[in-house]
């Protein structure tokens, strides 16, 4: 699993992960993310390169996402392939965190 992160636009974070987000991908980035949500408002997850996601890799997003809302903020995921996606769906992750496709309404998402 690998983890990249870049300042956006509008004051947003975006963190792009590539591989698989199981469990050892998940034990592998989970403090670094963690941080970067404590530290940031509004978080970007590019999730276009994650091939498979796990329950401890849900568990990651949803920490991450708790985070950001404690700061006053929100995390939006960005163009999951569909086998994530699905998974994503079924355990509900999206009442928490938007899902879009579309990076042009990702500001709007952010209400910015």
């Amino acid at each position: 699993m690998q983890l990249d992160v870049a300042a956006t636009e509008h004051g947003i974070t975006k963190v792009s992960l590539s591989g698989r987000l199981d469990i050892e991908g998940a034990l592998k980035i989970d403090g670094q993310f963690k941080k970067i949500a404590e530290e940031n408002k509004n978080v970007l997850v590019d999730l276009s390169e994650v091939t498979f996601i796990a329950s401890l890799g849900v568990h990651t997003l949803m920490n991450g996402a708790k985070a950001t809302v404690k700061n006053g903020g929100k995390m939006v995921l960005l163009k999951p392939q569909p086998n994530v996606e699905k998974v994503l769906r079924i355990s509900r992750v999206d009442t928490m965190m938007p899902i879009t496709h579309d990076l042009t309404a990702v500001p709007a998402i952010f209400g910015i």
